[in-house]
Order: C-alpha cells, then structure tokens, then sequence
C-alpha cells in the first residue's frame, strides 16, 4: 500500500474560522485529557495512595513524565504525516498497523468495561442504585450521544461539562481533607518507596493504550492537521498535559489528607470501592455524594473517550469508513463492553485498577512503532524535519516504558486475583 493511499484513511483539513480551529484543538485536548483522569486513574490513585502514602507522588510525577515524551511525540506525528496511527504503524513497518490496531481495540474494549463499572459506581454512591443497573444507563447514555445526528458536537459537549465539574469537585475535596503538602512534595522527587508495577499501571491509565492516540485522532477528525497547524496543536498537547498533571496532583493530595489523617480504607472487599472511603471520610455523606459525581462524570468521558479512539483503529481494516458508520461500530463497542459488565464478577474498582496495568503493557509497543517511524521513515513526514530532541526524549520514554513492563507484567495480572 502506497504511502497517498494510506493518507486517504484520514480526513484531509478544510479551510476554517479561527474559532472552529481552536473549538477543534480544544475538543482534542479535553479528550485527551479526561480520558487520562478517568475512573480507572482516580480509583488506581486512592488504592496506591493508601499503599504508598505520600511515596506515591514520585508515580504521579513519572506518569506526567512519560506523558510529555509520548503525547507530544505522537500528536505531532499524527499531525504531520495526516495519517491515523494504524496507517502511520502500517506505512512505517508493513503489518504493524494491523497489531497496534488489535491491541488497542482489546485493551480499549477492556478498559470500556471498567470505565461502564465506574459509571455504575457513581451512580450507586449518589443515589444508593445497583452499580449494574447504573452502569447500563451509564452505556446507554453514551450510546444515545452517537446515535444523535451531530454525534461529535454531542460528544464534545459532555465533555467539556463533565471536565468542569469534575475540576471543580476534586479542588473541594482536596481542601476539606487537608492534605500533608509539604511531605508530598518532598516524597515527589525523594520518594522513600518505589513500585515499577505501581508506576506501570497509573502510566497505562493515564497515557497507555487508546488514551495514547485519543486527542491525535480527533485532531485529524477535526481536520486541524498538518505542519501549518504544528505550533497550535503542540500548545493543544502541552495544555492536555497540564491539565492531566495537575488534576491528579490534586486528586492524589485529596486522598492523601485522608490517608495521613489515620483514616483505615478497605482494598480487599468485593465491593471496596477506596476512592469512594476518602472522599466519604474527607467531606461526609455529603463528600460521598460528590464522589459519586465526579466518578460519573469521569466514566461518561472515559466511555466516550475508549469507544470513539478504539473505534477509529477499524480504519486499518476498512480505510474508507464514513462518519456514520463509525459512529455505529462506536455504539456496538459500548454495546459489547455493556454485556462483558454484566458478565464479568470482578469487582469494578479491580478491574478499573487492572486495565491501567494492562495498558501501560500495550503502551511501549505503539511507542516503539511511532519512534521507528519518526526516525527512520522521514519520507512519511512531508519533507518536515523532526526535533533531533524530542526524537530522543521519545526514544529514552520508549526504553523506560518497556523496562517497566518487563519488571511489572506478573504483578499487574496477579491484580485480577
């Protein structure tokens, strides 16, 4: 397959206003965003939080690492090449699109699984209801939004609204546990405990599997590619990772309170759902409530978020999808993950934990593909040449993650036990 006829996967970009074109990178950068602080990261966050103590900084602190080097890395070479990821992999090593595209799906379908059990989970700490039933109306809803006729305006739309109250929740229950800031800080870049397996599995479930191409893709979508949007959409993935740094920064400082105040939270029982204790113990019945929001708020974007960029990866089976038809695969994606909830006994604030762990699994091998890519096929960027610097930041991320994995993989599995 030629290089042009691998371009044609992806939209070509469109004359647009300038308030279109920052409504599109914003729309990347709040996906990319919120899909890294989902369920999964603020569920992996509170049990490593009462694990760690305030030690767990150093992971959070490693995690906006590699999400710098991975996003930044990716963004741009999705943007300059005009091309999907598994049209990207497939061009650069023949068939290697066709792998990353499995493995991200599976992993995407998995973590959908845990983002529909988060939904179930806020829904039962607001109003008391069955975390099944409540992540089944959670999926529905998600699957009324790419039924809708304006199916990405809808998209982008909850988004944008359950980022804001989401911020603004986790800053409330921040300042009612009154978190040991200095000792976090100190922990941050002196930790007294490291855990590969911990670091592995809060990278995947911030910047692994699907999360790592989310914003890149609607980017594309969006049609706001190509080095003369370079500058814009390097500020777009460097404001996505502000954000995703600081919000769990403070997420973690929030749990953290709880935890130094003496606080015992429960990890092993069927129904433990930690993240829910600390904010329980930091702000009441009333904190417990919230909880439920910003969980609820957290898996609507995360569903959002795994189904739409899992779902952009069939590209690399039929190039010439049309919007509809995607958005239509993208509701039997949610579909499927919905009956795999119901099927599956593993407690939800598991398996949102284990879905991390299994992403950052996947991430060093689609990061490995993009730096080959970077490096060595230089004809698929256009005649652009790649910052000599980021390529190398990029390559030491891609060394760190395998290593990871390697020292984590039997650790992260036996988390299902």
């Amino acid at each position: 397959m030629q290089q042009n006829e691998l371009a044609q996967s992806a939209p070509q970009p469109t004359e647009k206003s300038a308030t279109s074109h920052r409504y599109a990178l914003f729309s990347a950068m709040f996906l990319m965003s919120m899909s890294a602080v989902g369920p999964g990261f603020i569920t992996q966050t509170a049990t490593f939080t009462v694990k760690l103590g305030a030690a767990f900084a150093f992971a959070i602190l490693i995690s906006v690492i590699v999400d710098f080097a991975v996003q930044a890395n990716i963004w741009r070479i999705v943007a300059v090449t005009k091309m999907r990821a598994p049209a990207i992999a497939n061009a650069a090593i023949p068939g290697a699109g066709f792998l990353l595209a499995i493995i991200v799906i599976i992993g995407g379908l998995f973590f959908n699984v845990g983002n529909i059990g988060g939904a179930g989970l806020g829904l039962n700490a607001m109003i008391d209801m069955d975390p099944k039933i409540g992540g089944a109306i959670g999926a529905i809803a998600a699957i009324g939004i790419f039924l809708s006729r304006r199916a990405g305006v809808a998209m982008d739309r909850v988004v944008f609204v359950a980022a804001f109250v989401k911020a603004a929740l986790i800053i409330y229950a921040t300042i009612e546990s009154g978190p040991p800031v200095a000792e976090a800080f100190h922990q941050t870049f002196f930790p007294s405990n490291i855990d590969f397996a911990t670091i592995t599995t809060i990278v995947g479930g911030t910047v692994g599997g699907y999360i790592t191409y989310a914003g890149a893709h609607r980017l594309l979508d969006k049609g706001t590619v190509g080095v003369e949007n370079l500058a814009a959409v390097n500020r777009a993935a460097l404001s996505g990772i502000a954000i995703t740094g600081v919000l769990r920064y403070i997420l973690f400082l929030a749990i953290l309170g709880v935890v130094a105040s003496g606080v015992v939270i429960d990890l092993s029982g069927k129904a433990a759902n930690p993240a829910g204790q600390a904010f329980h113990s930091a702000a009441g019945d009333i904190g417990f409530r919230l909880f439920g929001a910003v969980f609820l708020a957290s898996a609507m974007t995360s569903i959002i978020g795994a189904a739409y960029t899992s779902v952009s990866f069939l590209t690399a089976f039929k190039p010439d999808m049309t919007e509809r038809q995607r958005n239509i695969a993208t509701v039997g994606f949610i579909a499927i993950s919905l009956i795999a909830y119901i099927l599956i006994t593993t407690p939800p604030a598991a398996m949102l934990v284990f879905v991390g762990g299994l992403n950052g699994l996947v991430l060093p091998i689609g990061l490995s593909i993009f730096m080959y890519a970077a490096w060595k096929r230089t004809d698929l960027m256009h005649g652009y040449r790649y910052p000599r610097w980021l390529l190398i930041i990029g390559v030491l991320t891609c060394i760190l993650t395998w290593y990871m994995a390697y020292n984590s993989v039997g650790a992260i599995f036996a988390l299902l036990k």
